[in-house]
């Protein structure tokens, strides 16, 4: 990876995103890039994710987070920079 800066940010995910698979696809690409956070279910229907790690890695998952699994359709992506904190692996919840 070119850029091994620690990243960190938060995307909030809207559209059919909830009982489409949205949170395991989006771990199983965190597994795969090397980013550690979560995704889980907002009470509005939308998905929170937050993501920590290369920048390169980010940006690769950004961009599968706006196509989701099959069955999915993103309306909607906003997506912040924050501030790097610990975090240990990918959950889901």
């Amino acid at each position: 990876m070119q850029d091994q800066k620690c990243v960190s940010a938060k995307a909030l995910v809207e559209g059919r995103v909830q009982g489409v698979g949205f949170r395991n696809f989006v771990r199983n690409h965190a597994i795969e890039l090397g980013v550690s956070g979560y995704a889980k279910n907002l009470s509005d229907g939308g998905v929170e994710v937050l993501m920590q790690g290369p920048s390169d890695a980010l940006q690769k998952l950004k961009s599968r987070l706006s196509s989701g699994p099959p069955g999915s359709f993103v309306e909607h992506l906003e997506w912040q920079v924050v501030e790097c904190g610990p975090l240990d692996g990918f959950k889901t919840g």
